[in-house]
């Protein structure tokens, strides 16, 4: 196999050189070309270090608007440039690469060997934390593969578990449907949720009763819910209290067609915005997101065709 290690530390130090001398694209490629025939060999894999640094550079808005939001104490033209662009490729990895060939811990373990390497004496403990912050905040990248497994010490039936509500919110419009979706820091559009039962002003809150408040505290609006929609359950990690189950039951709720409110400072998310039907299709969803999506969005079109049909007879009937 190709040793894709070093592969990884030619593009950063591609990446370092096209940074620091404000070079285009362009002129990325010739330094990557002339790095690999200075420090590669026959065992560098040429087509993953061409689409890693292609990929690197196609996403660069994306990533640095992430390391912005995951680092806010750290503006990007502070952080070291060695640093600054082990976190942009290891993100891109971690984001943005084909997760069957580079797991998310590969990406983040990646980074932090490249940090350790190249960078200075607290690069590596800097890269560690924000690849781990924003690992955390996205809820475990890989987690569809990583929610079957066990734990070592404990079973995963045995994991303590978190209950969370969510839903598919819509409201009609101008006679369309629209879904009211929240956008996350990592280029994701999903759906609103939170826990159940999260405070001690609360006793014996149900899932619903949970789901309609968490929609009304984290988009403002108030929904009414129709019916269940899915489930999803992951494993998630605690920094110190360790792994846990996080099932998410979701809904599809109805509400009026009023402007939607973020709420300040809520983690990992940045926007959120009515779309109508046919406008989600192009739009970026987790893996895990998209059945509950579809189921959703096909029981809204089976109410459409409901309403045309009954439209339709009434007006023959009269």
């Amino acid at each position: 196999m190709a040793n894709r290690h070093l592969a990884r530390s030619i593009v950063l130090q591609t990446l370092f050189e096209w940074d620091t001398t404000h070079a285009s694209e362009s002129d990325a490629r010739v330094v990557l070309a002339r790095n690999v025939a200075e420090f590669g060999g026959e065992d560098v894999d040429q087509s993953f270090m061409d689409n890693l640094l292609a990929g690197v550079l196609a996403k660069k808005g994306d990533i640095d608007l992430v390391i912005s939001k995951a680092a806010p104490e750290w503006p990007l033209e502070r952080i070291a440039p060695v640093d600054r662009n082990i976190l942009r490729l290891g993100l891109y990895e971690l984001l943005f690469a084909d997760r069957s060939q580079v797991p998310a811990k590969v990406a983040i373990n990646e980074a932090i060997e490249l940090a350790k390497t190249f960078g200075g004496d607290s690069s590596g403990r800097f890269v560690n934390g924000v690849l781990g912050a924003i690992y955390k905040e996205l809820g475990e990248p890989g987690k569809d593969e990583q929610g079957g497994k066990k734990n070592p010490k404990m079973k995963y039936e045995d994991l303590p578990l978190q209950s969370l509500g969510g839903a598919v919110v819509y409201a009609k419009h101008d006679g369309q449907y629209y879904l009211a979706l929240v956008h996350d820091v990592f280029g994701h559009w999903t759906l609103s949720k939170g826990k159940i039962g999260d405070s001690p002003d609360i006793v014996n809150e149900t899932v619903e009763q949970g789901t309609v408040r968490e929609i009304k505290e984290e988009i403002g609006i108030a929904i009414t819910i129709e019916q269940k929609i899915g489930e999803n359950e992951y494993v998630a990690s605690h920094p110190e209290k360790g792994k846990y189950r996080k099932h998410v039951t979701y809904f599809l709720a109805k509400a009026e067609f009023e402007p939607l409110h973020l709420q300040e400072g809520k983690g990992g998310l940045d926007d959120v915005k009515w779309f109508r039907l046919q406008d989600i299709i192009d739009l970026n969803f987790y893996d895990d997101m998209l059945p509950i999506v579809t189921a959703a969005v096909q029981k809204l079109l089976d109410k459409a065709s409901q309403e045309k049909s009954t439209k339709l007879e009434a007006r023959n009937s009269k």
